[in-house]
């Protein structure tokens, strides 16, 4: 006989008297009412309940070749006979969830192809062809809604360069765009770059300059990010085009932190002089850290002849020979730690 887990067999628990009587049955070979009544001393409703328990345990099975006898079966042959259709359910339920779980995860490298290339489409592009370039700022430019943060780095920039500048900035502000721009101190001294912030002060954009910055960026609507593209050798120079949320807000925050640092650039103020004490302090610092002069001049955006000229007077006010004399006695002057804390 065969049958599967139901709800009446779900309720039958085998409790003593009934355990009893079973061990009885098996050692007597058969199950019989009034001779488990007389062993156990049970009432015989008591023994009809235990056979019932019994037999929807399938612990008491209909003997072969006489349905009336109940003859005992071992636990084995009761569980396979009671569990045995579930158990089978239960192994092709499994199946299905792996052969389901399979197909679907098959499509895992479908799934992390498609999400690169959408990034690549949507969040991330490298342009190379200059003129694409420049068509795309001037698109963003036009249509930024909120702000257009910039970092500018390498000193004064060229007068042409600050004349088409001019024009798309007082454009990009007569929207009411908030405009901020972070030069180096470098470009303080430049007379066409001075003349430019000057014109684009006075319309609202807010221009700052720090001793060093790391790299150019602008930032439109703290949405878009432009970046130059990493270069390698024989490879044409380029931008990305950054859009992924994450990136641009950790773009933004560097940008901030830069900001935050940065020193108000006031055409007219005469801050110049505490600026030029900036950049002296910043060339005694990378004197101090072993940069030749044309590392030095890159960090601070001037050229090398300046820079070397700011070091030579470095040098002769240190009473020094050579740069290993001259970083040793700015050490030892206490000049470096008036850098630092400056």
């Amino acid at each position: 006989m065969s049958g599967s887990l139901n709800s009446d067999s779900e309720f039958a628990e085998l409790d003593d008297a009934s355990a009893a009587a079973y061990g009885h049955a098996v050692e007597y070979g058969r199950f019989e009412d009034e001779d488990v009544a007389k062993r156990l001393s049970l009432s015989a409703p008591e023994v009809t309940r235990i056979r019932q328990v019994l037999t929807m345990l399938r612990l008491l099975q209909p003997m072969p070749g006489n349905p009336a006898a109940l003859v005992p079966v071992g636990p084995d042959v009761a569980a396979a006979d009671l569990v045995g259709s579930a158990e089978r359910q239960i192994r092709d339920l499994q199946q299905a969830v792996t052969d389901v779980r399979g197909r679907l995860m098959s499509l895992t490298p479908v799934y992390f192809e498609g999400r690169r290339l959408r990034n690549r489409l949507e969040a991330f592009d490298v342009i190379t062809d200059p003129d694409t370039i420049q068509s795309m700022l001037d698109h963003l430019g036009g249509t930024c809604r909120h702000s257009m943060y910039t970092v500018q780095p390498g000193g004064a920039r060229p007068g042409n360069i600050l004349d088409a500048a001019r024009k798309a900035t007082l454009g990009i502000r007569g929207r009411g765009v908030d405009i901020r721009t972070i030069y180096q101190h470098t470009a303080r001294s430049d007379l066409a770059t001075r003349a430019y912030v000057r014109d684009v002060t006075e319309a609202g954009v807010e221009v700052r300059t720090a001793d060093q910055v790391i790299d150019r960026m602008m930032i439109y609507d703290r949405e878009t990010v432009f970046l130059p593209a990493h270069q390698g050798p024989g490879e044409i120079p380029g931008a990305a085009i950054v859009r992924e949320p994450t990136l641009v807000a950790f773009v933004c925050a560097v940008f901030d932190h830069l900001w935050d640092g940065a020193t108000p650039f006031v055409p007219e103020s005469a801050k110049a002089p505490a600026t030029a004490d900036g950049i002296r302090r910043s060339i005694i610092r990378l004197m101090a850290k072993g940069y030749k002069d044309e590392m030095v001049a890159r960090r601070l955006g001037m050229s090398v002849r300046t820079c070397r000229r700011h070091i030579s007077e470095i040098t002769e006010e240190l009473e020094a020979t050579s740069r290993f004399q001259a970083g040793f006695n700015v050490a030892m002057s206490g000049m470096l730690d008036a850098a630092e804390e400056a």
